[in-house]
């Protein structure tokens, strides 16, 4: 079972979408995430949101004119999801069982993004795996970005994975490290609780 699935009971779709809806009433930026991918590949290149939820950021990536696929396992966020865009390719599954192939679609992605806590909320033993899969989905010379948070203040569950063990799953998946940010409004990393990674293959 998913920290995620043991935190939430994948029932929380309706009111996690609630809670960035009342964030963008209340004029905070909910795009970030969005804005952060934008600057790292052209209009139009192909986008895997892993984990991607209630679609925040794929829908706003498909506004913006990218290619986009959402993949999430928690089939309450999906049906926000598909509710908001059902024109927008969503997939229910597990990131660690994931095979473009399977599902229809090619692997080639230009970006993969993995926003939300993605990596410490997945199911223990399962990162290697789901790395893995994610860098066999992107194209040579493609992007995986990751943002979760490393420490108590940072993460709705105990911290489960360190930036040096994330590090290790990517070089085992044959990416390479090229940089790495303290948020997604792309401020240096100085050593804190919450880090957005980029890794190419």
């Amino acid at each position: 079972m998913s920290r995620w699935k043991e935190l939430t009971g994948e029932t929380s779709g309706e009111d996690y979408a609630a809670r960035f809806a009342a964030l963008a009433r209340s004029g905070r930026d909910v795009h970030g995430e969005a804005r952060f991918c934008a600057a790292l590949v052209p209009v139009g290149a192909r986008v895997l949101d892993a984990g991607c939820g209630t679609g925040r950021v794929m829908i706003r990536l498909a506004e913006l004119g990218y290619d986009c696929v959402g993949v999430d396992l928690d089939a309450s966020m999906l049906a926000v999801a598909q509710k908001q865009a059902p024109g927008l390719p969503w997939f229910q599954l597990d990131l660690a069982a994931f095979e473009p192939d399977l599902l229809g679609i090619a692997a080639d992605f230009d970006l993969v993004v993995a926003a939300g806590n993605i990596f410490p909320l997945l199911a223990a033993g399962t990162e290697v795996t789901v790395v893995k899969r994610l860098s066999a989905a992107l194209r040579p010379g493609g992007l995986m970005v990751a943002g979760f948070g490393l420490d108590e203040a940072h993460l709705p569950v105990p911290p489960s994975i360190t930036l040096a063990e994330y590090d290790d799953c990517c070089a085992d998946a044959g990416l390479t490290l090229v940089d790495r940010f303290a948020t997604w409004d792309a401020d240096p990393y100085d050593g804190g609780g919450y880090a957005v990674s980029v890794h190419c293959r």
